[in-house]
């Protein structure tokens, strides 16, 4: 099952291959006592590269030369990548390296998709164009903006569920199961036949009504959730769409809450081979006193669920998604979990397993995850879906421990090497092993990293470059070997 792992992201440049190309590698290391499947790997390129250098492409390989599916993502919309995601699976206690190479002129390979996100519009000859944002006066009805876009709202989906958030003041989160992972969503838009579910795409498996569904935002006021209501305008956004993460985007212009005007930016974004969705919002005009509210709902049939003081909460249970379609019954779970720092409290009413929140200097975040007990190879009772909750809640609470360094980079024709000189990166309980190695081999210790696990040594005359590299390739817990660069400054 897809789960998100703590690991270690070491990123060290390397050398230009050419002068529209450059090399990141990337080294990753997952010190849980657990495996991680599918754990993603986002690299903020703006923090590495020149100003103004547009990465068109990027090539993700592993030690062995084994390609990995990639992407490149625009946050910002000004046209120039901002972030490389790729998704690893690794053994507990382990590392492992990857190489990136970017180009400036080469197009972004194509990979069959994992995830995807899309907005069409509903016009009257049904074609429903796909569109990639819109904004709607916070003038207009509520339900005029809802039935503007085919399928109420943005949609997104990874193999093992789907999503839409609706376009309208309740923003709620809706979603879909599948009995088998596919990518069905651009097909069905959430309004499957019964030939649709009877040839396997699934189908909505979810009636939220005026709770809080999975995960959906809401205000607080008066001991109560709230929609988002009284806004200038209200707008949606599709910011990536596959093949590794999905990223949809909401806002809320002059938000009239509690006596205040907020503007208020939101992003659901979704990793290739997962069920949970990250959840992120942006919060101007508010302050650290400030509470929303999310949760999970009770199923209106069987609802067995829990709720912790952590921000934990589940439910499992059976509803009618279709109310026209009574003798549909959907069997659901539903999770989520806020971080302490966004947590005030934990609350319980009779439609929902609450969870207030309060934003950190402008900011908020948590996560929430779905199941269908449609899924042929999924969860069959209760206890199994909340026993995944939690071991996915203590997966997420390991953080990213993230350590980036800089290695000089030049034009080819500027780029010459220290004579005998070697950089060795290794795994941090190697470095003994390695040094010791280094000296048996005749070399003399130059100096090691004191911000990354690595050394620099001068091999013995004797031994030549190519030897000496392949010597300490077969190292274990050795993670990369390669000659010292120096840059001629003219």
């Amino acid at each position: 099952m897809p789960r998100l792992h703590s690991f270690v992201l070491s990123l060290l440049f390397g050398s230009v291959v050419t002068a529209t190309a450059q090399t990141l590698t990337v080294s990753v290391s997952n010190h849980a006592d657990f495996a991680c499947k599918d754990a993603p790997v986002v690299v903020d390129l703006m923090n590495y590269l020149p100003p103004n250098t547009r990465i068109t492409s990027a090539i993700v390989t592993d030690a062995a030369g084994v390609e990995y599916d990639s992407q490149l993502d625009d946050l910002n919309g000004d046209l120039v990548a901002d972030e490389l995601i790729f998704t690893v699976s690794m053994p507990a206690n382990s590392t492992a390296a990857f190489v990136a190479t970017l180009s400036q002129t080469e197009p972004q390979r194509k990979y069959e998709p994992r995830v995807t996100a899309f907005m069409k519009l509903w016009d009257q000859k049904f074609e429903y164009p796909r569109i990639n944002s819109i904004e709607f006066s916070g003038n207009e009805r509520p339900l005029d903006t809802y039935n503007a876009i085919y399928g109420h709202g943005a949609m997104w989906e990874s193999e093992y569920g789907g999503f839409r958030v609706y376009m309208d003041n309740r923003q709620s989160v809706d979603i879909y199961g599948k009995p088998r992972p596919s990518m069905v969503l651009d097909k069905t838009n959430f309004y499957s036949t019964r030939d649709d579910i009877r040839n396997g795409l699934g189908c909505d498996i979810l009636f939220a009504g005026q709770s809080v569904g999975v995960g959906s935002f809401r205000g607080w006021l008066d001991e109560q959730t709230t929609y988002i209501d009284s806004v200038e305008a209200r707008g949606q956004r599709i910011v990536a769409a596959g093949p590794v993460r999905s990223i949809v985007e909401v806002w809320d212009k002059n938000w009239y809450y509690r006596g205040r005007i907020l503007q208020m930016r939101q992003r659901y974004i979704m990793y290739a081979g997962h069920r949970d969705v990250h959840f992120e919002c942006w919060l101007q005009g508010t302050d650290d006193t400030s509470t929303f509210a999310t949760g999970v709902q009770k199923l209106e049939m069987d609802n067995e669920g829990f709720l912790e003081q952590t921000g934990l909460a589940g439910s499992w249970g059976r509803n009618v998604p279709d109310k026209a379609a009574p003798d549909l019954i959907e069997g659901v779970g539903l999770g989520i979990r806020v971080p302490r720092p966004f947590l005030r409290e934990t609350r319980e009413d009779d439609t929902n397993y609450l969870c207030l929140l309060r934003p950190r200097h402008g900011f908020l975040a948590y996560d929430f995850a779905i199941c269908a007990s449609m899924e042929e190879e999924g969860f069959k009772s209760s206890a199994e879906w909340f026993s995944w909750l939690r071991q996915w809640d203590r997966e997420k609470r390991n953080r990213l421990d993230v350590t980036i360094s800089l290695l000089p980079t030049t034009e080819e024709r500027n780029l010459h090497y220290t004579p005998a000189t070697l950089l060795i990166f290794f795994e941090e309980a190697a470095q003994q092993d390695v040094l010791a190695a280094a000296q048996r081999y005749g070399c003399s210790i130059l100096y090691t990293f004191r911000h990354m696990h690595g050394c620099a040594v001068r091999i013995p005359a004797t031994k030549s470059v190519e030897e000496s590299i392949a010597y300490f390739k077969r190292l274990t817990g050795v993670l990369q070997v390669q000659r010292d660069e120096v840059i001629n400054v003219r």
